[in-house]
């Protein structure tokens, strides 16, 4: 059994065990949140499309873990004109464990 779910603006393929990173989520370690935005759903060959979400259907999740991705660095130059501007950013995320998918 497999969902398709959206958190962050970005689709995720899930199922029950996987752990995965996404874009933060306001949540304490250790607590369960519920995803309601679930586009699809398929289980035991039997797949649920939804317009644009699935009904009724959510999956359970528990966060592991809030944290910074590594750092990229943003570098901006012009030649020839000593223009050179160097910044750094870490993308915040959240480690999320897949509990359960229910229909």
């Amino acid at each position: 059994m497999y969902a398709v779910i959206e958190t962050g603006g970005k689709q995720y393929r899930v199922q029950e065990g996987d752990v995965l990173n996404v874009e933060k989520v306001f949540a304490e370690e250790n607590e369960m949140i519920t995803i309601d935005k679930v586009l699809l759903v398929s289980k035991n060959g039997e797949v649920n499309v939804g317009t644009p979400f699935v009904e009724g259907a959510k999956v359970e999740v528990k966060v592991l873990e809030q944290g910074k991705a590594k750092k990229i660095v943003v570098f901006k130059y012009k030649p020839k004109k000593d223009y050179r501007r160097k910044q750094g950013h870490r993308q915040p995320f959240t480690k999320i464990q897949i509990e359960k998918i229910a229909m």
